[in-house]
Order: structure tokens, then C-alpha cells, then sequence
């Protein structure tokens, strides 16, 4: 028995690693706060089969937009010391295994919306082309920061519509919120890789202005995140706990871009992962709870 569950964990941790797993903590809070949202405001009845669908929809979309990244891209990762030793180019997982294990998360996610809506089986077909076409971005513009943020927008939208159906300002809002903190975040993650992308012709925003200018325009869309969020909360009417949680997301934002210089980025890492994984869930616990006090 041992000998048959041991290279099963043993796979499984291999994919999860593919997918970045530990990174659905960016986007899975706020799919969090568009439930909750529908469910207080909406006056829904909350149900739990509701809420597994939910998360089972952001679990599959997800793996299959990582997992078709690393596919599309591993020649490009085998060329890049930074990117060597991710799961493909290493050997570790076999390209066609990736993208069958894409196919497989693709049709799981479309067949979970079917029993959650119409709406959000038809939007199903959107939101997969969205987050699958982000991989294929970089070849051809600058602005390929935008794509994946919205990609990660689709979660508070979407999980609002699995329990209303139809659309609403304020989880909107804040799917505009993680559009503009998303981007932001993935030009500071992408300053890393300025050079390579220059010397093998790929597309970003620190690739066509430099460091610098980069750094600015992430800037800019991290104050409209910041505007955005504040927004949802005036027109929204939530309790005071959502304005703590608002000054901490917002204060951390801003210590990102304390952290990361134009001449110094040894903290980038810090800033993309921990730094905005945190920013993400404080946020969403402050606004769940307001929205159930």
C-alpha cells in the first residue's frame, strides 16, 4: 500500500509545485469576499455545496492557466537561470503531462460552472480564453501585466455571480481592484527578468521603459487599486472593521515600494510573494467581517 500512495504524494506535490499553489492565496481571498458579499447584501442563502463549487471553479482555472504557462513557456524558462529548475525544463514533469494536466483543469473548471449557473457557465468559456491567452501575451506586448491582472479579477466577480447570477457595482469594484494591484505587482516581479526578456525578445513593461519608469507605472496602478478599494467601501456603506483592513492593504502596498529600489532589487521576491500574499488575506478578513457584523 505504502509503495502505491508514496508516488502518488509524491506527483501531487510535484504539480502543486507546477501551479505555484501557495500563490491562489493572491486572488482566493477576494473570490471569498464576492461570496460573502452576495450572501449578506444579496440576502442569499448561504449553502456549502455553493461554496465548494465555488472554490473548486478557482482551483482548476487556476492550475490550468499556471500549468499552460509553464507548458507554452519552458523553452523560454529553460534559457533562464532564474526560471532552470521550474518543474519542466528540469525534467522533472513532461511537457505533454503538463498539458494534458491543462486540458484536464480546463474541462473540470467548465463542467463545475454548469452546475453552479448558466450565467456562469457560459462566461466560463471567457474567462478560461482570458487566463489561458495571458501565456501567450508576452510574445507580443508590453501589456501582458494587464491580462493576467485580469485574469485574477474574474475571482471576486465570479464568485459573486455563482451565488446571484447577475452583477452588482461593488464586486466589480473590487474586481478592478485586483486588476490594478495584480499588474502593479507583476511589473515589480517581472523586474527581474528586464534583461532576458530584452536579449530574447519578449514583452513587459520593464523591457520597454527600464527599472525606473517600470516601477512608476506600477506605482500609478497601485494608487488605483488603492482608489478603487476605498470606493467600494463608500458606496458599499461597510463597517469601520473594513476600513482597518483597507489602511493595511494600502499600507502595504506602499511598503512594496519601499522595499524594492531601481537600484537595488534583492527584495523583490519579499514584495511579490509574502508582502502581497499578507496584504490579501488581512484585507479579506477585516471585509468578511464587516460584512457579517
Amino acid at each position: 500500500m505504502t509503495a502505491l500512495v508514496t508516488p502518488f504524494f509524491q506527483s501531487t506535490r510535484r504539480y502543486l509545485s507546477l501551479v505555484k499553489f501557495s500563490h491562489t492565496v493572491f486572488a482566493l481571498p477576494f473570490a471569498f469576499i464576492g461570496f460573502t458579499l452576495a450572501i449578506v447584501n444579496e440576502h442569499k442563502t448561504f449553502q456549502w455545496q455553493l461554496l465548494v463549487k465555488m472554490l473548486l471553479c478557482m482551483v482548476f482555472a487556476r492550475s490550468a492557466a499556471m500549468s499552460f504557462n509553464r507548458y507554452l513557456d519552458r523553452h523560454f524558462d529553460a534559457l533562464n537561470p532564474r526560471t532552470a529548475k521550474r518543474e519542466i525544463p528540469a525534467g522533472i514533469i513532461k511537457a505533454e503531462h503538463a498539458l494534458t494536466f491543462t486540458i484536464i483543469n480546463s474541462l473540470l473548471f467548465v463542467a463545475t460552472t454548469f452546475f453552479i449557473n448558466i450565467l456562469c457557465f457560459y462566461l466560463s468559456f471567457v474567462a478560461l480564453f482570458v487566463i489561458l491567452f495571458y501565456s501567450y501575451t508576452k510574445r507580443f506586448t508590453a501589456l501582458c501585466h494587464l491580462v493576467l491582472g485580469v485574469g485574477l479579477s474574474l475571482s471576486p466577480i465570479g464568485a459573486f455571480l455563482s451565488v446571484t447570477g447577475y452583477f452588482a457595482i461593488v464586486p466589480l469594484l473590487f474586481s478592478f481592484t485586483v486588476l490594478t494591484w495584480v499588474s502593479g505587482f507583476d511589473i515589480i516581479y517581472a523586474l527581474q527578468d528586464e534583461q532576458f526578456d530584452k536579449s530574447h525578445r519578449l514583452h513587459s513593461i520593464p523591457a520597454a521603459l527600464g527599472v525606473k519608469n517600470a516601477l512608476r507605472v506600477s506605482t500609478l496602478l497601485h494608487i488605483l487599486s488603492a482608489a478603487t478599494i476605498i470606493t467600494a467601501g463608500i458606496i458599499g456603506q461597510f463597517h469601520w472593521l473594513f476600513w482597518v483592513g483597507t489602511a493595511i492593504y494600502i499600507g502595504l502596498l506602499i511598503y512594496q515600494h519601499l522595499l524594492v529600489k531601481p537600484n537595488d532589487l534583492s527584495k523583490v521576491d519579499m514584495a511579490f510573494a509574502n508582502t502581497n500574499g499578507i496584504a490579501s488575506v488581512v484585507f479579506a478578513i477585516f471585509t468578511i467581517l464587516s460584512l457579517l457584523l
